[in-house]
């Protein structure tokens, strides 16, 4: 997996795990999501650092430096806006 798709990936479901408190699966996935990053691509100190009016930040550190993602905040919601919008999960 591309190192873009999984961060948008955790990204998405580390949003929705944050809400969502109770929610296993969510959890569940946050952390393969985030192993995949850990494994795969060598990144530590992940987290969501800033968001503001139209964008997520997230930095990482990898090999040594520190690095920063920017997302659009609508795309990086919208997994937590569809499961809200649905009833069975709620």
């Amino acid at each position: 997996m591309r190192l873009e798709d999984a961060l948008f990936n955790w990204l998405q479901i580390e949003i929705v795990a944050s809400v969502r408190g109770d929610d296993r699966a969510a959890a569940d996935t946050r952390d393969f999501f985030l192993q995949i990053l850990q494994e795969d691509h060598g990144l530590s100190n992940l987290h969501i650092a800033r968001t503001d009016d139209t964008m997520i930040h997230v930095k990482y550190e990898r090999a040594g430096s520190v690095k920063t993602q920017l997302f659009p905040r609508e795309a990086g919601e919208q997994l937590l806006s569809d499961i809200n919008a649905n009833p069975k999960y709620n």
